[in-house]
Protein backbone atom coordinates (compact mmCIF):
# COMPACT_ATOMS: atom_id res chain seq x y z
CA UNK A 1 0.00 0.00 0.00
CA UNK A 2 3.08 2.64 1.10
CA UNK A 3 3.78 1.86 -2.92
CA UNK A 4 0.97 2.92 -4.43
CA UNK A 5 0.42 5.78 -1.87
CA UNK A 6 4.18 6.84 -3.26
CA UNK A 7 3.25 6.60 -6.65
CA UNK A 8 0.13 9.31 -5.88
CA UNK A 9 2.45 11.53 -4.23
CA UNK A 10 5.19 10.95 -6.82
CA UNK A 11 2.63 12.19 -9.72
CA UNK A 12 1.48 14.77 -7.77
CA UNK A 13 4.97 16.28 -7.27
CA UNK A 14 5.40 15.67 -11.31
CA UNK A 15 2.47 17.86 -12.15
CA UNK A 16 3.64 20.73 -9.29
CA UNK A 17 6.38 20.65 -11.46
CA UNK A 18 4.77 20.75 -14.79
CA UNK A 19 2.67 23.32 -13.53
CA UNK A 20 5.74 25.46 -12.69
CA UNK A 21 7.28 25.37 -16.01
CA UNK A 22 3.77 26.90 -17.64
CA UNK A 23 3.61 29.37 -15.11
CA UNK A 24 7.35 30.06 -15.87
CA UNK A 25 6.95 30.45 -19.70
CA UNK A 26 3.16 32.35 -19.17
CA UNK A 27 5.41 34.91 -16.98
CA UNK A 28 8.10 35.18 -20.09
CA UNK A 29 5.10 35.88 -22.45
CA UNK A 30 3.89 38.90 -20.62
CA UNK A 31 7.32 40.02 -19.17
CA UNK A 32 10.39 39.41 -21.86
CA UNK A 33 9.22 37.37 -24.75
CA UNK A 34 9.67 38.92 -28.34
CA UNK A 35 6.59 39.18 -30.09
CA UNK A 36 7.13 37.30 -32.84
CA UNK A 37 7.54 34.29 -30.42
CA UNK A 38 3.66 33.81 -29.41
CA UNK A 39 3.44 31.11 -32.16
CA UNK A 40 6.09 28.82 -30.39
CA UNK A 41 4.92 29.48 -27.55
CA UNK A 42 1.53 28.62 -27.75
CA UNK A 43 3.10 25.34 -28.95
CA UNK A 44 4.68 24.98 -26.14
CA UNK A 45 2.27 25.81 -23.89
CA UNK A 46 -0.57 24.07 -25.06
CA UNK A 47 1.99 20.54 -25.04
CA UNK A 48 2.50 21.42 -21.75
CA UNK A 49 -1.02 21.90 -21.06
CA UNK A 50 -1.88 18.33 -23.02
CA UNK A 51 0.59 16.34 -20.79
CA UNK A 52 -0.14 17.66 -17.32
CA UNK A 53 -4.12 16.95 -17.99
CA UNK A 54 -3.21 13.51 -19.52
CA UNK A 55 -0.84 12.67 -16.43
CA UNK A 56 -3.61 13.97 -14.09
CA UNK A 57 -6.65 12.36 -15.59
CA UNK A 58 -5.00 8.80 -16.33
CA UNK A 59 -6.75 5.73 -15.63
CA UNK A 60 -3.70 4.59 -13.33
CA UNK A 61 -3.93 7.53 -10.93
CA UNK A 62 -7.67 7.97 -10.99
CA UNK A 63 -8.25 4.02 -10.36
CA UNK A 64 -5.83 4.44 -7.52
CA UNK A 65 -7.19 7.71 -6.15
CA UNK A 66 -11.20 5.86 -6.52
CA UNK A 67 -9.86 2.42 -4.63
CA UNK A 68 -7.99 4.75 -1.64
CA UNK A 69 -11.12 6.79 -1.42
CA UNK A 70 -13.70 4.25 -0.58
CA UNK A 71 -14.78 4.04 3.11
CA UNK A 72 -13.21 0.88 4.11
CA UNK A 73 -9.67 2.08 2.66
CA UNK A 74 -9.82 5.48 4.20
CA UNK A 75 -10.08 4.22 7.34
CA UNK A 76 -6.39 2.75 6.76
CA UNK A 77 -4.85 6.27 5.99
CA UNK A 78 -3.79 8.87 8.79
CA UNK A 79 -5.82 12.09 8.13
CA UNK A 80 -3.22 14.00 6.05
CA UNK A 81 -3.42 11.12 3.07
CA UNK A 82 -7.11 11.35 3.74
CA UNK A 83 -7.32 14.76 3.31
CA UNK A 84 -5.06 14.86 -0.11
CA UNK A 85 -6.86 11.38 -1.54
CA UNK A 86 -10.28 12.92 -0.63
CA UNK A 87 -9.37 16.29 -2.70
CA UNK A 88 -7.52 14.78 -5.36
CA UNK A 89 -10.40 12.50 -6.13
CA UNK A 90 -12.78 15.50 -6.38
CA UNK A 91 -10.26 17.36 -8.87
CA UNK A 92 -9.82 14.10 -11.02
CA UNK A 93 -13.05 13.08 -11.29
CA UNK A 94 -13.88 16.63 -12.62
CA UNK A 95 -10.50 16.81 -14.79
CA UNK A 96 -11.66 13.69 -16.39
CA UNK A 97 -14.65 15.12 -18.17
CA UNK A 98 -12.69 17.37 -20.00
CA UNK A 99 -10.92 15.57 -23.32
CA UNK A 100 -6.83 16.67 -23.52
CA UNK A 101 -7.31 17.51 -27.32
CA UNK A 102 -9.50 20.38 -25.78
CA UNK A 103 -7.53 21.66 -23.27
CA UNK A 104 -4.63 21.42 -25.78
CA UNK A 105 -6.70 23.89 -27.97
CA UNK A 106 -7.72 25.87 -25.59
CA UNK A 107 -4.41 26.42 -24.25
CA UNK A 108 -3.03 27.13 -27.66
CA UNK A 109 -6.02 29.47 -28.67
CA UNK A 110 -5.68 31.50 -25.62
CA UNK A 111 -1.79 32.01 -26.06
CA UNK A 112 -2.02 33.50 -29.62
CA UNK A 113 -5.26 35.33 -28.44
CA UNK A 114 -3.29 36.95 -26.17
CA UNK A 115 -1.12 38.20 -28.61
CA UNK A 116 -3.91 39.59 -30.82
CA UNK A 117 -5.74 41.38 -27.32
CA UNK A 118 -2.45 43.36 -27.40
CA UNK A 119 -1.77 43.76 -30.89
CA UNK A 120 -5.43 45.47 -30.68
CA UNK A 121 -4.82 47.35 -28.02
CA UNK A 122 -1.52 49.29 -29.67
CA UNK A 123 -3.49 49.79 -32.40
CA UNK A 124 -6.97 50.76 -31.14
CA UNK A 125 -8.31 48.29 -33.13
CA UNK A 126 -11.28 46.04 -31.39
CA UNK A 127 -11.63 43.89 -35.04
CA UNK A 128 -8.36 42.35 -34.82
CA UNK A 129 -9.68 40.59 -31.20
CA UNK A 130 -13.19 40.29 -32.25
CA UNK A 131 -12.34 37.05 -33.60
CA UNK A 132 -9.89 35.14 -31.70
CA UNK A 133 -12.28 36.41 -29.18
CA UNK A 134 -15.33 34.15 -30.95
CA UNK A 135 -13.14 30.81 -30.61
CA UNK A 136 -12.70 31.17 -26.94
CA UNK A 137 -16.13 32.13 -26.34
CA UNK A 138 -17.15 29.17 -28.11
CA UNK A 139 -14.42 26.86 -26.32
CA UNK A 140 -15.91 28.41 -23.13
CA UNK A 141 -19.68 27.05 -24.01
CA UNK A 142 -18.22 23.53 -24.79
CA UNK A 143 -15.97 23.34 -21.38
CA UNK A 144 -19.26 24.17 -19.81
CA UNK A 145 -21.24 21.33 -21.74
CA UNK A 146 -18.37 19.18 -20.42
CA UNK A 147 -18.22 20.13 -17.02
CA UNK A 148 -22.51 20.33 -16.71
CA UNK A 149 -22.52 21.74 -13.11
CA UNK A 150 -26.34 22.26 -12.14
CA UNK A 151 -27.95 25.56 -12.36
CA UNK A 152 -26.70 28.48 -14.74
CA UNK A 153 -24.29 27.27 -17.96
CA UNK A 154 -21.85 29.90 -16.20
CA UNK A 155 -21.75 27.75 -12.78
CA UNK A 156 -19.58 26.05 -14.95
CA UNK A 157 -17.09 28.76 -15.28
CA UNK A 158 -17.14 30.06 -11.81
CA UNK A 159 -16.40 26.70 -10.28
CA UNK A 160 -13.25 27.21 -11.85
CA UNK A 161 -12.21 29.64 -10.02
CA UNK A 162 -14.82 30.12 -6.99
CA UNK A 163 -15.40 26.78 -5.73
CA UNK A 164 -19.16 25.98 -4.75
CA UNK A 165 -20.00 29.76 -5.99
CA UNK A 166 -23.09 30.23 -8.14
CA UNK A 167 -24.76 32.70 -10.32
CA UNK A 168 -27.85 33.09 -7.85
CA UNK A 169 -25.74 33.71 -5.12
CA UNK A 170 -23.83 36.11 -7.08
CA UNK A 171 -26.96 37.58 -8.37
CA UNK A 172 -28.02 38.85 -5.16
CA UNK A 173 -24.59 39.66 -3.42
CA UNK A 174 -24.06 41.66 -6.34
CA UNK A 175 -27.47 43.44 -6.93
CA UNK A 176 -27.70 44.89 -3.63
CA UNK A 177 -23.97 45.69 -3.81
CA UNK A 178 -24.47 47.50 -7.09
CA UNK A 179 -27.19 49.43 -5.92
CA UNK A 180 -25.78 50.52 -2.85
CA UNK A 181 -22.38 52.03 -4.89
CA UNK A 182 -24.33 53.56 -7.23
CA UNK A 183 -26.27 55.58 -4.38
CA UNK A 184 -23.31 56.17 -2.59
CA UNK A 185 -21.82 57.25 -6.03
CA UNK A 186 -24.78 59.96 -6.61
CA UNK A 187 -24.07 61.03 -2.52
CA UNK A 188 -20.68 61.87 -2.67
CA UNK A 189 -21.08 63.43 -6.43
CA UNK A 190 -23.38 66.14 -5.07
CA UNK A 191 -21.10 66.83 -1.97
CA UNK A 192 -19.30 69.81 -1.76
CA UNK A 193 -15.97 68.52 -1.00
CA UNK A 194 -16.17 66.59 -4.13
CA UNK A 195 -16.92 69.39 -6.53
CA UNK A 196 -13.82 71.38 -4.99
CA UNK A 197 -11.70 68.21 -5.06
CA UNK A 198 -8.34 68.26 -6.86
CA UNK A 199 -6.26 65.62 -8.68
CA UNK A 200 -3.08 64.66 -7.23
CA UNK A 201 -0.46 66.99 -8.84
CA UNK A 202 2.80 65.59 -8.77
CA UNK A 203 4.96 63.50 -10.97
CA UNK A 204 7.18 60.90 -10.02
CA UNK A 205 10.38 59.41 -12.06
CA UNK A 206 10.13 55.82 -12.89
CA UNK A 207 13.31 55.67 -10.49
CA UNK A 208 11.48 57.20 -7.46
CA UNK A 209 8.59 54.94 -8.24
CA UNK A 210 10.99 51.92 -8.00
CA UNK A 211 12.44 53.18 -4.86
CA UNK A 212 9.21 53.75 -3.06
CA UNK A 213 8.02 50.04 -4.37
CA UNK A 214 11.22 48.31 -2.96
CA UNK A 215 10.37 50.25 0.05
CA UNK A 216 7.03 49.14 0.91
CA UNK A 217 8.33 45.54 -0.28
CA UNK A 218 11.04 45.51 2.43
CA UNK A 219 8.37 46.50 4.93
CA UNK A 220 5.80 43.70 3.86
CA UNK A 221 8.26 40.90 4.95
CA UNK A 222 8.87 40.09 1.39
CA UNK A 223 11.85 37.71 1.24
CA UNK A 224 14.05 38.58 -1.48
CA UNK A 225 15.69 35.28 -1.90
CA UNK A 226 11.94 33.45 -2.77
CA UNK A 227 10.42 36.34 -4.99
CA UNK A 228 11.33 39.35 -7.68
CA UNK A 229 9.75 42.19 -8.48
CA UNK A 230 9.64 43.30 -12.94
CA UNK A 231 7.14 45.31 -15.28
CA UNK A 232 3.99 43.98 -17.28
CA UNK A 233 1.35 45.70 -19.45
CA UNK A 234 -1.16 44.71 -16.78
CA UNK A 235 0.34 43.63 -13.13
CA UNK A 236 0.03 39.87 -11.84
CA UNK A 237 0.95 37.05 -9.88
CA UNK A 238 2.53 33.67 -10.40
CA UNK A 239 4.15 30.92 -8.71
CA UNK A 240 6.25 28.93 -10.55
CA UNK A 241 7.36 26.88 -7.14
CA UNK A 242 7.41 27.05 -3.32
CA UNK A 243 10.71 29.66 -3.02
CA UNK A 244 10.17 31.67 -6.68
CA UNK A 245 7.06 33.71 -7.07
CA UNK A 246 7.06 36.81 -9.15
CA UNK A 247 5.45 39.90 -9.20
CA UNK A 248 4.98 42.68 -11.58
CA UNK A 249 4.12 46.14 -11.73
CA UNK A 250 3.93 48.95 -14.18
CA UNK A 251 5.45 52.42 -14.28
CA UNK A 252 4.33 54.08 -17.02
CA UNK A 253 0.65 55.10 -15.76
CA UNK A 254 -0.35 58.30 -15.77
CA UNK A 255 -1.41 58.25 -11.88
CA UNK A 256 1.43 58.85 -9.63
CA UNK A 257 0.59 56.08 -7.36
CA UNK A 258 -0.28 53.20 -9.81
CA UNK A 259 2.67 51.19 -9.49
CA UNK A 260 2.66 52.06 -5.44
CA UNK A 261 -0.78 50.31 -4.93
CA UNK A 262 -0.02 47.69 -7.96
CA UNK A 263 2.74 46.56 -6.36
CA UNK A 264 1.13 46.39 -2.73
CA UNK A 265 -1.64 44.70 -4.64
CA UNK A 266 0.57 41.88 -5.72
CA UNK A 267 2.61 41.83 -3.24
CA UNK A 268 -0.48 40.75 -1.21
CA UNK A 269 -0.65 38.01 -3.68
CA UNK A 270 3.02 37.13 -3.08
CA UNK A 271 3.01 36.87 0.67
CA UNK A 272 -0.25 34.50 0.80
CA UNK A 273 1.40 31.86 -2.16
CA UNK A 274 4.46 32.36 0.06
CA UNK A 275 2.27 31.69 2.74
CA UNK A 276 0.63 28.28 1.59
CA UNK A 277 1.00 25.09 3.45
CA UNK A 278 3.98 23.47 2.97
CA UNK A 279 5.92 20.55 4.51
CA UNK A 280 3.13 17.78 4.50
CA UNK A 281 1.13 19.19 1.88
CA UNK A 282 3.98 20.22 -0.41
CA UNK A 283 3.82 19.38 -3.59
CA UNK A 284 0.10 18.39 -3.11
CA UNK A 285 -3.36 19.26 -4.04
CA UNK A 286 -3.71 20.99 -0.83
CA UNK A 287 -0.87 23.57 -0.91
CA UNK A 288 -2.72 26.06 -2.92
CA UNK A 289 -5.72 28.34 -2.65
CA UNK A 290 -9.16 27.31 -2.50
CA UNK A 291 -10.36 30.11 -4.96
CA UNK A 292 -9.48 33.20 -6.03
CA UNK A 293 -12.02 35.19 -4.47
CA UNK A 294 -9.61 34.35 -1.09
CA UNK A 295 -6.69 35.19 -3.42
CA UNK A 296 -8.13 38.26 -4.44
CA UNK A 297 -8.83 39.15 -0.81
CA UNK A 298 -5.20 38.69 0.33
CA UNK A 299 -4.25 41.49 -2.63
CA UNK A 300 -7.59 43.73 -1.67
CA UNK A 301 -6.81 43.90 2.00
CA UNK A 302 -3.21 45.07 2.00
CA UNK A 303 -4.14 47.14 -0.95
CA UNK A 304 -7.27 48.71 0.61
CA UNK A 305 -7.97 48.45 4.40
CA UNK A 306 -3.77 49.02 5.01
CA UNK A 307 -2.48 51.30 2.39
CA UNK A 308 -5.16 53.31 1.91
CA UNK A 309 -5.48 53.58 5.97
CA UNK A 310 -4.71 56.85 8.09
CA UNK A 311 -1.91 54.80 9.94
CA UNK A 312 -0.73 54.18 6.80
CA UNK A 313 0.06 57.63 5.40
CA UNK A 314 0.94 58.98 8.58
CA UNK A 315 3.84 56.56 8.37
CA UNK A 316 4.49 56.41 4.68
CA UNK A 317 3.35 60.16 3.36
CA UNK A 318 6.98 61.70 4.57
CA UNK A 319 8.49 58.61 2.04
CA UNK A 320 6.54 60.30 -0.96
CA UNK A 321 7.57 63.77 0.48
CA UNK A 322 10.99 63.10 0.42
CA UNK A 323 11.02 61.36 -3.30
CA UNK A 324 8.51 64.10 -4.73
CA UNK A 325 11.27 66.85 -4.54
CA UNK A 326 9.79 69.58 -3.36
CA UNK A 327 6.68 69.21 -4.98
CA UNK A 328 4.73 68.02 -1.75
CA UNK A 329 5.97 70.42 0.54
CA UNK A 330 2.78 72.24 1.12
CA UNK A 331 1.00 69.47 1.21
CA UNK A 332 -0.33 68.09 4.67
CA UNK A 333 -0.90 64.16 5.58
CA UNK A 334 -4.27 65.07 6.04
CA UNK A 335 -4.69 66.22 2.45
CA UNK A 336 -2.90 63.67 0.95
CA UNK A 337 -4.93 61.06 2.64
CA UNK A 338 -7.93 62.40 0.80
CA UNK A 339 -6.17 63.11 -2.10
CA UNK A 340 -5.24 58.83 -2.29
CA UNK A 341 -8.94 58.31 -1.31
CA UNK A 342 -10.77 60.30 -3.69
CA UNK A 343 -13.87 59.51 -5.22
CA UNK A 344 -13.61 59.80 -9.05
CA UNK A 345 -15.64 57.67 -11.17
CA UNK A 346 -12.96 56.40 -14.03
CA UNK A 347 -13.20 54.21 -17.14
CA UNK A 348 -9.82 51.84 -16.09
CA UNK A 349 -10.68 48.97 -13.07
CA UNK A 350 -6.96 48.82 -12.43
CA UNK A 351 -6.83 52.52 -11.59
CA UNK A 352 -10.57 53.07 -9.76
CA UNK A 353 -11.05 54.13 -6.18
CA UNK A 354 -11.77 51.87 -3.79
CA UNK A 355 -15.60 53.00 -4.00
CA UNK A 356 -16.17 52.13 -7.77
CA UNK A 357 -14.28 49.54 -8.43
CA UNK A 358 -16.38 46.97 -7.91
CA UNK A 359 -18.66 48.35 -10.53
CA UNK A 360 -16.42 47.53 -12.98
CA UNK A 361 -16.32 44.04 -11.74
CA UNK A 362 -19.98 43.64 -11.88
CA UNK A 363 -20.20 44.95 -15.21
CA UNK A 364 -18.06 42.37 -16.33
CA UNK A 365 -20.12 40.05 -14.73
CA UNK A 366 -23.19 40.94 -16.59
CA UNK A 367 -21.68 40.84 -19.62
CA UNK A 368 -20.02 37.51 -19.64
CA UNK A 369 -23.37 36.16 -18.51
CA UNK A 370 -25.18 38.01 -21.31
CA UNK A 371 -22.64 36.50 -23.72
CA UNK A 372 -22.67 33.13 -22.63
CA UNK A 373 -26.36 32.98 -22.66
CA UNK A 374 -26.21 34.29 -25.90
CA UNK A 375 -27.95 37.89 -25.68
CA UNK A 376 -25.05 39.41 -27.03
CA UNK A 377 -22.20 38.78 -29.87
CA UNK A 378 -18.85 40.12 -30.08
CA UNK A 379 -19.61 42.57 -32.63
CA UNK A 380 -21.92 44.32 -29.73
CA UNK A 381 -19.69 43.87 -26.95
CA UNK A 382 -17.78 47.23 -27.23
CA UNK A 383 -21.79 49.05 -27.48
CA UNK A 384 -22.65 47.16 -24.43
CA UNK A 385 -19.49 47.89 -22.23
CA UNK A 386 -20.08 51.69 -22.88
CA UNK A 387 -23.22 51.56 -22.54
CA UNK A 388 -22.98 50.27 -19.07
CA UNK A 389 -20.16 52.23 -17.98
CA UNK A 390 -22.32 55.49 -18.30
CA UNK A 391 -25.03 53.64 -16.62
CA UNK A 392 -22.95 52.45 -13.73
CA UNK A 393 -20.37 55.13 -13.73
CA UNK A 394 -20.99 58.01 -15.32
CA UNK A 395 -18.10 57.92 -18.08
CA UNK A 396 -18.04 57.03 -21.34
CA UNK A 397 -15.08 55.42 -22.93
CA UNK A 398 -13.82 57.39 -26.18
CA UNK A 399 -12.00 54.57 -27.70
CA UNK A 400 -12.12 51.02 -27.32
CA UNK A 401 -8.50 50.82 -25.45
CA UNK A 402 -9.69 52.52 -22.49
CA UNK A 403 -12.65 50.22 -22.79
CA UNK A 404 -13.74 46.54 -23.86
CA UNK A 405 -9.79 46.09 -25.11
CA UNK A 406 -8.45 46.86 -21.36
CA UNK A 407 -8.23 43.59 -19.35
CA UNK A 408 -6.10 40.44 -20.80
CA UNK A 409 -8.34 38.25 -19.14
CA UNK A 410 -10.64 37.18 -22.11
CA UNK A 411 -8.01 36.68 -24.05
CA UNK A 412 -7.25 34.48 -21.51
CA UNK A 413 -9.97 32.57 -21.60
CA UNK A 414 -11.23 33.39 -17.92
CA UNK A 415 -14.43 33.95 -17.78
CA UNK A 416 -15.63 33.67 -14.66
CA UNK A 417 -12.72 35.24 -12.72
CA UNK A 418 -13.94 38.39 -12.79
CA UNK A 419 -16.91 37.77 -10.19
CA UNK A 420 -13.72 36.90 -7.58
CA UNK A 421 -12.56 40.42 -7.72
CA UNK A 422 -15.55 41.65 -6.12
CA UNK A 423 -15.76 38.63 -3.78
CA UNK A 424 -12.10 39.19 -2.93
CA UNK A 425 -13.09 42.83 -1.94
CA UNK A 426 -16.52 41.52 0.03
CA UNK A 427 -13.90 39.39 1.98
CA UNK A 428 -10.90 41.52 2.56
CA UNK A 429 -13.31 44.03 4.12
CA UNK A 430 -14.46 40.79 6.32
CA UNK A 431 -11.32 39.94 7.09
CA UNK A 432 -10.29 43.40 7.95
CA UNK A 433 -13.14 43.76 10.69
CA UNK A 434 -12.38 40.63 12.34
CA UNK A 435 -8.55 41.74 12.70
CA UNK A 436 -9.67 45.07 14.41
CA UNK A 437 -11.75 43.03 16.90
CA UNK A 438 -9.28 41.22 17.89
CA UNK A 439 -5.83 43.17 17.52
CA UNK A 440 -6.54 46.51 19.23
CA UNK A 441 -3.05 47.52 18.38
CA UNK A 442 -2.83 47.03 14.68
CA UNK A 443 -3.04 50.66 13.88
CA UNK A 444 -0.55 51.79 15.90
CA UNK A 445 1.60 49.01 14.00
CA UNK A 446 0.88 50.04 10.66
CA UNK A 447 1.41 53.90 12.06
CA UNK A 448 4.93 52.28 12.69
CA UNK A 449 5.47 50.33 9.67
CA UNK A 450 5.28 47.40 11.44
CA UNK A 451 2.85 44.82 9.98
CA UNK A 452 4.42 41.57 11.22
CA UNK A 453 1.64 41.30 13.27
CA UNK A 454 -1.17 41.40 10.52
CA UNK A 455 1.43 38.62 8.55
CA UNK A 456 1.11 36.29 11.44
CA UNK A 457 -2.58 36.83 12.05
CA UNK A 458 -3.68 36.16 8.48
CA UNK A 459 -1.24 33.10 8.20
CA UNK A 460 -3.08 31.84 11.57
CA UNK A 461 -6.41 32.89 10.00
CA UNK A 462 -6.18 32.19 5.53
CA UNK A 463 -2.89 31.20 4.49
CA UNK A 464 -2.30 27.70 6.80
CA UNK A 465 -5.29 26.06 5.66
CA UNK A 466 -4.66 25.86 1.68
CA UNK A 467 -7.68 23.78 0.07
CA UNK A 468 -7.98 22.33 3.44
CA UNK A 469 -11.06 24.23 3.77
CA UNK A 470 -12.92 25.99 1.09
CA UNK A 471 -12.98 29.86 1.00
CA UNK A 472 -16.57 30.56 2.59
CA UNK A 473 -15.57 28.11 5.02
CA UNK A 474 -12.33 29.92 5.80
CA UNK A 475 -14.10 33.11 6.16
CA UNK A 476 -16.89 31.55 8.20
CA UNK A 477 -14.33 30.14 10.58
CA UNK A 478 -12.77 33.34 10.84
CA UNK A 479 -15.45 36.01 11.21
CA UNK A 480 -18.37 33.77 12.19
CA UNK A 481 -20.15 34.07 8.34
CA UNK A 482 -19.44 33.78 4.43
CA UNK A 483 -19.56 36.46 2.15
CA UNK A 484 -21.32 38.93 3.00
CA UNK A 485 -21.69 42.51 1.01
CA UNK A 486 -23.49 44.35 3.78
CA UNK A 487 -20.06 44.69 5.59
CA UNK A 488 -18.43 45.54 3.14
CA UNK A 489 -20.73 48.56 2.52
CA UNK A 490 -20.40 49.56 6.06
CA UNK A 491 -17.23 49.78 5.67
CA UNK A 492 -17.51 51.99 2.61
CA UNK A 493 -20.23 54.08 4.10
CA UNK A 494 -18.00 54.94 7.36
CA UNK A 495 -15.18 55.97 5.30
CA UNK A 496 -16.35 57.60 2.47
CA UNK A 497 -19.26 59.17 4.22
CA UNK A 498 -16.85 61.18 6.89
CA UNK A 499 -14.25 62.15 3.94
CA UNK A 500 -17.00 63.74 2.26
CA UNK A 501 -19.38 64.98 5.44
CA UNK A 502 -22.18 63.10 4.36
Amino acid sequence: MNELLSFIYKEQKELSNLGGVAALLGWDQMTYMPQLGATERSEQLSLISRISHEKFTSDKLYDLVKKFNEPAMLETLNEKDKTVINRLCKDIEKSRKVPSDFVEKMAKTTTLAHSAWEKARNECNYSLFASPLEKIIELERQYCDYINLAGHMYNSLLDSYEEGMTVDTLKAEFSKLKSELVLMLEKIKSSQLYQRQQDLKVHLTVEQQKKICNLIIADMNLPNDRFRLDVSTHPFTTSMGNDDVRITTNYARKSPLFSFFSTIHEAGHALYELGLPRNDYKDTVISDAPSLGIHESQSRFWENMIARSTPFWNKYFSVFQKNAEGQLTSVSVEDWYKRVNQVKPSLIRVEADELTYCLHVILRFELELDIIDDKINVSELPGCWNDKMDDFLGVMPKNDVDGVLQDMHWSGGSFGYFPTYAIGSIYASQLYHQLVEEKTEVNSDIENGDFEQIIAWLRDNVHCYGRLLTAEEIITKCCGEGLNAEVFVKYLKDKYYKLYDI
